[in-house]
């Protein structure tokens, strides 16, 4: 990620469409997620294939449960740090979120 070189932040990337999160991953990114953990859920063409609505997306479980099963729904970028987790959209919450 650019912007964590541009603050000399270490920062390990994770490519999730390799090595996508296990649910036991989603959980513990979901506990320190500032954003509502249904916003980790694209709503884009891939949603509307899959015939999902908002209320499959609701609960924590749901939402876990969706994403180990479709991994390319996950919202992107995904910036987690030991204590936070935010989506990085739009990218100054990653600046902030690192400290610049």
């Amino acid at each position: 990620m650019r912007i964590a070189e541009e603050l000399g932040v270490d920062a390990d990337i994770v490519i999730y469409r390799k090595d996508p999160p296990d649910g036991a991953a989603l959980r513990a990114i979901i506990a320190k997620l500032e954003d509502s953990p249904t916003d980790l859920v694209r709503r884009d063409s891939l949603f509307k294939k899959l015939q999902l609505s908002e209320s499959d997306v609701e609960t924590v479980d749901q939402i876990v449960e969706t994403i180990v099963d479709n991994k390319m729904i996950m919202q992107r970028p995904l910036v987690v740090t030991a204590d936070k987790a935010i989506i990085g959209r739009p990218k100054e919450r990653v600046r902030e979120l690192l400290g610049g």
